[in-house]
Order: C-alpha cells, then sequence, then structure tokens
C-alpha cells in the first residue's frame, strides 16, 4: 500500500472523487502542512495556514500514483491561488504532499505535462507531508451523509470510474 496526500480545495469533494476507483483503499479528509498543533475546523477556517487536504491509501498494483495525479488535476484549477471554485482561503490551496521521496519522478512528471498545458506555472505545491491532522468526524464521508453538500468538483466527475 502507498500513501498519497493532495490538497484540492474543499476536502469533502476531493474525497469522494477519489473513493470512486478500484485501487483505492482508505481515503481520509484532514489538515495539512500547516503549524505543528492539530487544529479544529474552526482554526483552519480562521487561516490556520493548513490545507484541507485528502490523504489517499492505494494498491499501487491496482492504480498508478500518476494515474491518481491526473484524476487529482481532472478535477481542481491547478493556477488557482488559495481557491477553489466559491472557496476562497488558504485552506483551499492545492498541494501534492509526499512521505517518500520515491514519488517525486513521477509527481513531477505529470506535474510538468499539467504545467505544459497551461503555459505558465501552477499554484498547486508539491512539498513533503509535514503534518496531518484528520479532520472531525462529521467531515468524514460528508458528501455521501450529506448528498446536497456544496463542492466545487461538478457531481457527474463523481461516477467517472463507472
Amino acid at each position: 500500500m502507498k500513501t498519497i496526500y493532495l490538497a484540492g480545495g474543499c476536502f469533502w469533494g476531493a474525497q469522494k472523487f477519489f473513493d470512486q476507483f478500484d485501487g483505492v483503499i482508505a481515503t481520509e479528509v484532514g489538515y495539512a502542512n500547516g503549524p505543528d498543533s492539530a487544529p479544529s475546523y474552526e482554526d483552519v477556517c480562521r487561516s490556520s495556514g493548513h490545507a484541507e487536504t485528502v490523504r489517499v491509501d492505494y494498491d499501487e498494483s491496482a492504480i498508478s500514483l500518476e494515474d491518481i495525479l491526473k484524476y487529482y488535476f481532472m478535477v481542481i484549477d491547478p493556477t488557482a491561488v488559495n481557491r477553489q471554485g466559491h472557496d476562497i482561503g488558504i485552506q483551499y490551496r492545492t498541494g501534492i504532499y509526499y512521505t517518500d521521496e520515491a514519488m517525486l519522478p513521477v509527481i513531477r512528471k505529470v506535474y510538468d505535462e499539467e504545467a505544459a498545458k497551461y503555459g505558465k506555472p501552477l499554484a498547486t505545491e508539491v512539498l513533503p507531508l509535514q503534518n496531518f491532522f484528520s479532520a472531525e468526524e462529521y467531515h468524514q464521508k460528508y458528501l455521501d451523509k450529506n448528498p446536497g453538500g456544496y463542492c466545487h468538483i461538478a457531481p457527474e466527475y463523481f461516477t467517472i470510474a463507472k
């Protein structure tokens, strides 16, 4: 099993999006790469410096990191700074956070391919994971519990694996 951490705006939609793919074993939403103290959702909304992030655990024999990252770029605007859709603030920045340096060549390959599409640098961070704090239980699988909840990801993307 491998793990990658993806900040893609509101973590509710990112979790629902990645849960659909064969090979994704588990996902968890949380707060990453901010100060080294566990924040509450309210802290994050008050610009604690953490990014809303989804931890994606996957079986690399069933889905590749390259595919996961290509899917990720399908549902974010990688040029937007501290925002996705109507969500604005540092917690909505985009980022790819890794714990294994061996992932960097694949991350850089997909990142550079995406940057070439835009012809300009991307705002998406590529950084080692500094920390990850699980979000409150009511945020886990939020869009499954609240199907009408807001998300910048269009609903049709939640079924592309079918």
